[in-house]
């Protein structure tokens, strides 16, 4: 009898070891750990970035942990600067990223040739790749800015139909007018940070009438000699686009005055009691209106829909303007390497689809996961002709973030336009 105790005892240890080999054997990376440090610190963004990582923890054995800060810019100098650079840093501008493309990982020699053309629109990886070719970073998470949002009930009930063009998108405007209405608003107010609603606007038409090189050479010139100018033709030209809608008394719900004193979280709630009819925003429009509508729906038959921001010269197709988060590699260790590989497939992302925070920039992106109000935009993003990060985001600070959006209020105000843009030009810094 002890004989057989002793021997089922035995074989009960042999299999508790053997499942432990099994066990370390199918996570290749047990006890490892990937620091990934970015700017995302608002709860739910935070807990839903870092539970898309389950799977791969689950299956490799890595830790993957995240460090977020609102001071990110700052801090991820001073890191990297220190030679204490993170595994993984997540940029919400490519702009600073760039800054230290000389001590990132040169990401084509962590994936095989080919491999992020698979993964992403050609316009995503141009956006992270230096002049010299390096490719410095992947897409993970994004945002749409080329939208326009309107009362589906509130166009039924006058009759309108969603423009697919931009001359009928002129002609639901004056239609509206026509019928004694105010077709758009426009909120800008946004304490120091006024007139970044208008940046995206100016930015949103330059995509749509001239090329992508001017855009390139707009925002970010590799060779400072080819810059565009804030004074060339094609950047006033935007501009005043941009004017024929904010200050048509006749167009804007408020009238002009509206523009700079009203605030931008407020763009939705004419839309609601079709007091307006369209406002141009970003796909996170929606989220601003939440405290005081909690029952807010979107969709064809919900509170507020959304169509496409149209094209204006078909030889430029059907751009998209986006925001978003792209990573860089500083320490190229194995488990570092899983890692970023599992970020470039939409599955690492899964939790914010399913949240509705964000949207996937990979071609992998099941749609099937997102629901109604963001599925569409994720259709948008994933069939654009051509992608572009926020111009503003990629100029020097005391543009983008400064002048531009400066000489954005003083336009809206009435000043000079030419003087306008040859201020910002000469804000633009000599090195």
């Amino acid at each position: 009898m002890r004989k057989k105790l002793l021997f089922a005892l035995i074989i009960g240890a042999l299999a508790v070891f053997s499942l432990s080999i099994v066990s370390a054997q199918d996570k290749p990376y047990a006890g490892t750990t990937v620091i990934i440090f970015g700017a995302y610190t608002e709860p739910a963004e935070r807990d839903a970035f870092i539970a898309g990582f389950a799977p791969l923890e689950e299956a490799t054995g890595i830790d993957v942990v995240y460090e977020g800060s609102s001071d990110f810019e700052t801090l991820i100098t001073a890191r990297i600067e220190g030679n204490n650079a993170p595994d993984i840093a997540g940029f919400p501008q490519p702009g600073l990223m760039k800054r230290f493309a000389n001590v990132a990982v040169d990401l084509r020699t962590v994936f095989e040739e080919g491999y992020l053309e698979g993964q992403y629109n050609e316009s995503w990886i141009d956006m992270a790749t230096m002049p010299d070719g390096k490719v410095i970073g992947i897409w993970n998470r994004a945002i749409v800015k080329s939208l326009v949002w309107y009362s589906p009930a509130c166009f039924a009930d006058a009759g309108y139909e969603v423009p697919t063009t931009w001359d009928e998108l002129l002609a639901l405007t004056d239609q509206i007018v026509a019928d004694g209405k105010y077709p758009w608003y426009a909120p800008m107010e946004s304490g120091g940070a006024t007139g970044w609603v208008g940046t995206d606007w100016i930015e949103d038409i330059m995509l749509r009438t001239t090329s992508l090189e001017n855009y390139d050479n707009w925002t970010v010139p590799v060779n400072p000699d080819d810059r565009l100018p804030f004074a060339s033709p094609e950047v006033k030209n935007a501009f005043e686009i941009m004017g024929s809608f904010l200050l048509n008394e006749s167009y804007m719900y408020g009238g002009t005055i509206s523009v700079l004193n009203d605030r931008f979280f407020d763009t939705g709630v004419p839309l609601l009691s079709c007091e307006a009819y369209l406002a141009k925003q970003g796909s996170y429009m929606p989220g601003w209106l939440l405290e005081d509508y909690p029952d807010l729906t979107i969709g064809p038959d919900g509170d507020l829909n959304y169509f496409y921001f149209p094209a204006i010269d078909e030889a430029y197709g059907n751009p998209v303007l986006t925001g978003g988060d792209v990573y860089s590699m500083y320490n190229d260790r194995p488990e570092v390497r899983e890692v970023l590989k599992f970020m470039t497939s939409a599955k690492s992302i899964e939790p914010s689809i399913i949240a509705g925070t964000f949207l996937s920039p990979h071609l992998d992106a099941d749609l099937d996961l997102f629901d109604e109000a963001n599925r569409g935009i994720a259709e948008i993003l994933l069939n654009a002709d051509s992608v572009r990060f926020d111009g503003s985001d990629l100029m020097p600070g005391a543009v983008g973030a400064g002048t531009f959006w400066s000489g954005v209020v003083d336009y809206i105000n009435g000043d000079d336009l030419d003087t306008i843009l040859e201020r910002i030009d000469a804000s633009w810094p000599s090195n």
